[in-house]
């Protein structure tokens, strides 16, 4: 079970679009709405894993013309986030974003991110502990994986919130959540190429 908490870690805690954006969300909007946001994505990330544990996400992936689809779908919904969080800042008036993604925001974003899929895949379907007991064995994958996504997700949005309440210019600010949405982006583009 060690070396499965210690893979958790590992894999929740390098970014990719859920802990990014977290991150962005506090930086461009502030706690409160990074909570909701994050708890959002807390029961996405819990729903992917059970679509993976259940053979779902399998099934609906096997079907290249859906798989297909999902990946425009998802390409085009996280780049509506990632504009949400560069432009947050922006006084360009036809860009200025007053609303944060909120809870159904980190729902969907968990719905559509490629990493997540790959993440739970490799954690279930991996790491073996108790191969006699595959029902308490998923249970307790489910407890370990989010004793630990919990706070590392607070960790990112905290940072964001820290962020925001430095006393930077509107310049800086721009730039840092530009470079969060890019940098978002960037992961998503690499998941794209290399799908298998």
């Amino acid at each position: 079970m060690l070396a499965f908490a210690a893979a958790v870690f590992l894999l929740i805690i390098t970014p990719g679009p859920g802990v990014l954006s977290a991150a962005g969300v506090g930086s461009a909007f502030g706690f409160r709405p990074g909570i909701a946001y994050v708890t959002g994505l807390w029961l996405g990330n819990n729903l992917v894993a059970l679509a993976v544990v259940s053979g779902l996400a399998a099934l609906l992936f096997s079907l290249p013309w859906l798989r297909t689809f999902l990946l425009m779908v998802s390409t085009a919904y996280l780049l509506y986030l990632a504009a949400k969080i560069a432009f947050s800042g922006s006084k360009i008036g036809f860009i200025r974003v007053e609303k944060p993604p909120g809870f159904w925001g980190g729902l969907a974003l968990q719905g559509v991110n490629p990493k997540a899929y790959v993440v739970h895949t490799t954690l279930m379907s991996g790491f073996a502990f108790l191969p006699q007991n595959l029902i308490l064995e998923i249970i307790l994958k489910f407890i370990v994986m989010n004793a630990i996504w919990i706070p590392i997700h607070l960790a990112w949005l905290l940072a964001g919130v820290g962020l925001n309440r430095l006393d930077l210019t509107a310049r800086t600010q721009r730039i840092i959540n530009m470079t969060m949405a890019l940098a978002m982006l960037g992961v998503v583009g690499l998941a794209i190429i290399f799908r298998p």
